[in-house]
């Protein structure tokens, strides 16, 4: 017994232990890279002065116009799907479910909250973790899930104007849906830590726009054709889905 505690169970854990560490440091640092500030760098404005305050797209899109706020997005998402991939190709073996699951909320904690911001203006903040946790959410979720939840995502922000009603509606649908998978065995139980540690950032870091929606005082998509484009994409993409379901 004592043999194979140290040939086999204390290597194996202190190996699964390396392997969580290391990449949870990757991923927070990616996480933690301030796209949105340094965009508003860029063009010569303190993001976390401007609008919102808040450093993401939704905000640079208010404060710079679709473009950087495209540019935000994209590049904040991209920062999920990257960590998450890496997680994937670089995990052990009977690994790879419990070190994608924490470098997926790891690099949602470092997007929230970044030492790189820290080191630039003294305080730890950053955004709010939309655009990279539905970075992580592609890698993550099955892709039935993450395309109606984007699908519905698209419809809800084209029809209403509201990208904060958006993100809080589609992250519910889809961790109730991922609890359910879950439950009938269809995904690593594991997975229910990442789905919902998202979860409650999302929600955390939302709260000021849930109020806001509530008050009626939530700022709105400002263009006509870029919400009709919305609406129209998700529409396809649902029902591209659900007829490939079929």
């Amino acid at each position: 017994m004592t043999s194979i505690l140290f040939t086999q169970i204390i290597p194996t854990t202190l190996t699964m232990v390396a392997w969580l560490l290391m990449l949870s440091i990757i991923g927070y640092l990616i996480g933690a890279f301030p796209t949105a500030y340094l965009i508003g760098k860029i063009n010569h404005i303190n993001i976390f002065a401007a609008g919102s305050g808040n450093m993401g797209a939704n905000n640079t899109y208010h404060t710079l116009g679709a473009r950087w706020g495209a540019v935000v997005w994209f590049i904040d998402v991209n920062k999920g799907i990257m960590v998450t991939l890496l997680a994937r190709l670089l995990a052990p073996v009977g690994l790879v479910a419990d070190v994608v699951t924490i470098s997926a909320l790891t690099v949602v904690i470092g997007h929230n909250w970044s030492i790189w911001v820290w080191l630039i203006t003294g305080h730890l903040r950053g955004g709010k973790g939309a655009a990279t946790a539905g970075g992580t959410w592609l890698i993550c979720a099955p892709l039935p899930v993450f395309t109606i939840t984007l699908g519905l995502w698209s419809v809800v922000a084209g029809l209403t104007g509201y990208i904060p009603l958006a993100t809080l509606v589609t992250f519910a649908i889809g961790s109730i849906w991922m609890l359910l998978l879950a439950c009938t065995g269809q995904i690593a139980p594991i997975e229910l830590l990442y789905v919902f540690g998202v979860a409650v950032m999302i929600y955390w870091r939302h709260r000021d726009n849930l109020q806001a929606l509530l008050d009626r005082r939530e700022r709105q998509l400002k263009d006509v054709t870029i919400k009709n484009l919305m609406a129209v994409a998700g529409i396809v993409v649902l029902v591209m889905t659900l007829v490939n379901k079929l």
